[in-house]
């Protein structure tokens, strides 16, 4: 039963911790390096993360440079993040690319809370998914006698604690980038 609560209990944190990283590609109106965590750059026919390509920085709140280590690659890493549908405009001076991060209009913020909340629920379908898989497990033991009834209450106990638990660490979450997004 233990080897059963420790995939359950693996199956809820893998799919908060992938909740976190989508949370991290909301733009929150400063200047983050995870904005641009999943811009390819094509690097010689080869699709290749923005960050191999170039020297990433945050100058200040509202500023990214990328400083490619291969000049000739400038016009491929704005392409790259023009294309990226980031609503970023960077622009060049031949060495360095300039990102500006525009500040978040009241819409925007609401439609990234929203984006924010359905990234929340379908975490918390996941978890629940994991606990329904745990408690359907469970049952299967106690019909084939491999556990009794009692055990099966107590696993059913344990399932929903860690249920609670991760549910409670996704809401938590949740409300800490809904603050981020429409502080000003």
């Amino acid at each position: 039963m233990k080897e059963l609560f420790r995939e359950v209990e693996l199956q809820m944190k893998n799919a908060v911790d992938h909740l976190h990283q989508d949370l991290k590609q909301l733009r929150t109106g400063r200047a983050s390096l995870a904005i641009l965590e999943n811009v390819m750059v094509d690097y010689y026919g080869t699709p290749t993360p923005v960050n191999q390509v170039c020297n990433l920085a945050v100058a200040d709140a509202t500023l990214i440079t990328a400083q490619p280590w291969d000049a000739t690659l400038i016009t491929a890493i704005e392409r790259a993040i023009l294309t990226a549908n980031l609503g970023l405009n960077p622009s060049n001076d031949g060495k360095v690319i300039r990102i500006p991060i525009p500040q978040l209009t009241e819409e925007r913020r609401k439609e990234l809370v929203r984006k924010a909340h359905d990234m929340a629920e379908g975490t918390r379908n996941s978890i629940r998914q994991a606990r329904r898989e745990g408690n359907d497990r469970l049952k299967k033991l106690e019909k084939d006698k491999e556990i009794s009834q009692d055990d099966e209450h107590r696993g059913h106990d344990e399932t929903q604690k860690l249920h609670d638990h991760y549910i409670a660490l996704v809401n938590t979450t949740l409300a800490t980038k809904e603050k981020d997004i429409l502080e000003l």
